[in-house]
């Protein structure tokens, strides 16, 4: 296969299939010459082939193929009936297109394969006369020893050593008729291709090479698909056996996890690479859209691309195809001027439009380049301020790259009429929105007057991806090592120093730049338990620019499996998915594009706080529409208004401590009281269970902990069927997932189980942000 043209290997698989089918469907066809739809898929494969072999210029495949199918649409129509006789000669066409397969497989040419006896006997047979080419199928009659000097070096076997391929090409049936032979052989010697040689040693002692049939096989991709989720598994069991034996002395314990690691890296890359395509997939459509467009906007245009072969998950091919494009059309469309234009500038009326990909840092690069008249920052900024984005104050604090950003606002755009490409300034935006969806950037670099160039940096794949453990407030959290760029730690002298306010924000001056900062804590509302000065910096990387994230405290690298997080998680516009560590705990992974945009937002002070109080009104509002269910025993359910609920639990039986008569538990350094539901409302369940399912609930300062049997789901509240019919310590009863639920008033339940809850003085307990423990 060495050498082929990937058109040309693709043809060559695909019809070696047909093929294969082919001998069955004939014979089959033979038992049952009325079967039009058999008759009509193999007339559709000789079809197939013959269209494609003259396409590649193959033309004495195309030949063969094409008396075949002569045959087949008179056998189809019914102008001709299906004999033995006829049956043997097309199977001779199909063994004779074998042949020229093979020899285009072996040496990229037809090679010497004859085809007229084929092509005679089935025009004969068209005509009711059957020579003698017929009278001894042509597996049986190659069996001819062929010139070692025509042979490749690598394929110089005789052709006595061919096994004959009996078992492919039925005997003619007794009852047909012989001629007597004609003088010339019915088949030509022919050149043995190499592929269909017997396994024989190379001339460097080893195994002959595979036929291209032979070395590939067709994969549903839903297969593929769950492939990748279990090796996605595999790496998470991987991560937990790996650091529980790093706690080990045993060395043969040590040794053998070792070898699951590497074998477990081996199996993940093996299969992520069958799901790598080379972008050209998606290049392959793009001369088309360039030329269309070209002629459409009265511009002539020339498509270059570069690094056709690069690879990417097919995932993420099929998300990158339409901002691609997009891109594509409005660098046509808007950057390249009119062919008067660009002479007019001393360029030539030839626009150039360079598509570039490569990898880079542990992701793909993709460039669409175009030398046209550029994006003039000035008018950009103009613009902006016209249309209220900006203000004119912000604008002049503003960096030229700063401004070619604003392109990507929702209903940008400079051009000055509507057209039916582009023009009303909504495709920018939705680009921008969808690399980032797949956790890649975007930048654009533009001299006016030289051109512009617009940047994708995409990750190779979605499903497993190297990331760096944090801590902040004593959870964890990972951060994708492709925006990161190194880590800095300051000590409490050389923090109290180095960190500077700019502006009110706080900055650090890392080898002479300014780097912006932004910390985690206050971010998530929530606040550190790091109270020695210690400042510890992930350096990361997103739009073209840097920034310094501050966390408390760094954990370790390791691969981490992507997880997508449900609705509410994604609201937040944080986090862009989970995962399980190796101690199985489950992290959330920061969406380093969400911190960028707090740390390097270019939108005025009030515009950004009116936006964020609007979200918090409409995230408040939504809590109060959810509910929280729970099983508490004898087949009953409760649901419990998710704003009440700080965190989920698990709290082992054994750790349930009492004072007086009420139970407690220790919970972060305070003492919370323990209400059972079960005993409480009448449900009786299970009271052997050793670890306890437990809701965190907090009003006025206070927290207690809840017992259910099991947490069943969140659910929207808001349009459930509601009744009266309640018991003490409900609200009321609804349907909720399809099932009656006793609607909790949790106010009342705390009083009967512990009527001091609300009188007593608050104990300090640290609460972390809603549902991120499980």
């Amino acid at each position: 296969m060495d050498g082929l043209d990937d058109i040309v290997e693709e043809f060559l698989v695909e019809s070696h299939e047909n093929l294969d089918q082919l001998d069955t469907d004939l014979v089959a066809l033979e038992q049952e010459p009325d079967s039009r739809e058999r008759l009509s898929s193999i007339f559709r494969t000789i079809h197939t082939i013959k269209g494609t072999s003259g396409f590649l210029a193959f033309h004495r495949l195309e030949q063969v193929t094409h008396v075949g199918e002569n045959m087949l649409s008179r056998l189809r129509d019914g102008a001709l009936a299906l004999t033995p006789h006829r049956t043997s000669v097309l199977l001779q066409m199909v063994d004779t297109v074998r042949s020229l397969l093979a020899s285009i497989e072996a040496s990229g040419g037809e090679g010497s394969v004859d085809v007229e006896a084929v092509v005679a006997a089935i025009s004969a047979a068209m005509d009711d006369e059957a020579p003698a080419a017929v009278a001894a199928p042509v597996a049986e009659a190659a069996v001819v020893e062929a010139p070692v000097a025509e042979q490749p070096a690598a394929a110089a076997v005789p052709a006595a050593a061919v096994p004959a391929p009996a078992a492919e090409v039925p005997a003619p049936v007794a009852e047909t008729p012989v001629p007597a032979p004609r003088p010339q052989p019915a088949v030509e010697t022919v050149e043995v291709p190499e592929a269909e040689a017997a396994p024989a040693a190379d001339s460097n002692g080893g195994q002959a090479r595979r036929a291209v049939a032979d070395s590939t096989i067709r994969v549903d991709v839903d297969l593929l698909d769950e492939l990748m989720l279990l090796v996605g598994e595999l790496v998470l069991t991987r991560n937990q056996i790996v650091q529980y034996v790093g706690r080990s002395n045993d060395t043969d314990l040590v040794r053998a996890s070792q070898r699951l690691n590497l074998i477990a890296s081996e199996l993940q890359e093996g299969v992520m690479k069958t799901r790598m395509q080379p972008i050209d997939h998606i290049w392959s459509k793009l001369p088309r859209v360039v030329r269309d467009l070209g002629i459409q906007c009265g511009k002539t245009v020339r498509l270059d691309m570069e690094g056709k072969d690069t690879e990417l998950d097919k995932t993420l091919l099929e998300a990158v195809k339409d901002p691609l494009t997009h891109l594509v059309r409005n660098s046509v469309d808007h950057g390249i001027e009119a062919p008067d234009v660009r002479r007019s500038t001393g360029k030539p009326g030839e626009g150039v439009l360079t598509l570039r990909a490569k990898h880079e840092s542990g992701q793909v690069v993709v460039e669409v380049a175009d030398d046209g008249a550029g994006i003039d920052p000035a008018r950009v900024g103009a613009k902006a301020v016209e249309r209220g984005l900006i203000s004119l104050d912000v604008l002049n604090r503003m960096s030229p790259q700063d401004v070619l950003q604003m392109i990507f606002l929702p209903g940008f755009s400079t051009a000055a009429a509507v057209t039916n490409v582009s023009g009303r300034g909504v495709g920018m935006d939705v680009v921008k929105t969808n690399i980032e969806s797949i956790g890649g950037t975007i930048e654009v670099e533009s001299v006016p007057g030289k051109g512009t160039v617009c940047r994708l940096r995409i990750p190779l794949t979605l499903a497993i991806v190297p990331a760096l453990t944090v801590e902040c407030a004593g959870d964890r959290y990972a951060i994708p090592q492709i925006s990161l760029q190194e880590l800095v730690a300051l000590d409490a002298e050389k923090a109290a120093t180095a960190v500077e306010e700019v502006g009110g924000a706080p900055v650090y001056r890392l080898r002479g730049e300014l780097l912006p900062l932004v910390r985690l804590t206050d971010v998530l509302g929530l606040t550190s338990d790091r109270h020695d000065g210690h400042v510890v910096i992930a350096v990361l990387r997103s739009e073209g620019r840097r920034f310094g994230l501050v966390v408390d405290r760094v954990i370790n690298t390791e691969e981490i499996v992507v997880k997508a997080v449900g609705g509410q998680l994604k609201a937040i516009g944080l986090y862009s998915g989970a995962t399980v560590l190796g101690d199985g705990a489950v992290a959330l992974i920061l969406d380093v594009q969400a911190l960028a945009r707090r740390a390097l937002r270019t939108e005025t002070t009030e515009r950004q706080e009116s936006r964020e109080a609007a979200l918090q009104a409409v995230a408040t509002e939504s809590d109060r529409q959810r509910m929280l269910l729970a099983a508490i025993g004898g087949g009953r359910r409760v649901a419990i208004p998710l704003d009440t609920v700080t965190r989920l639990e698990q709290v082992r039986a054994e750790s349930v401590e009492r004072v007086g008569n009420r139970e407690v538990v220790q919970y972060r350094g305070a003492i919370l009281p323990m209400v059972r539901l079960d005993r409480h409302l009448g449900a009786y369940g299970e009271s052997d269970r050793e670890v306890l399912e437990v809701i965190v609930y907090s009003d006025h300062g206070r927290s207690v902990a809840i017992v259910v049997e099991e947490i069943l789901d969140i659910v929207d509240g808001e349009a459930a069927v509601r009744s009266d019919i309640d018991d003490l310590g409900l609200l009321g009863s609804a349907v909720l997932g399809e099932k009656v639920t006793e609607l909790l008033d949790v106010r009342a339940a705390i009083l009967a189980a512990d009527p001091a809850f609300y009188s007593a003085p608050a104990t300090p307990a640290r609460v972390a942000a809603p549902l991120l423990e499980v």
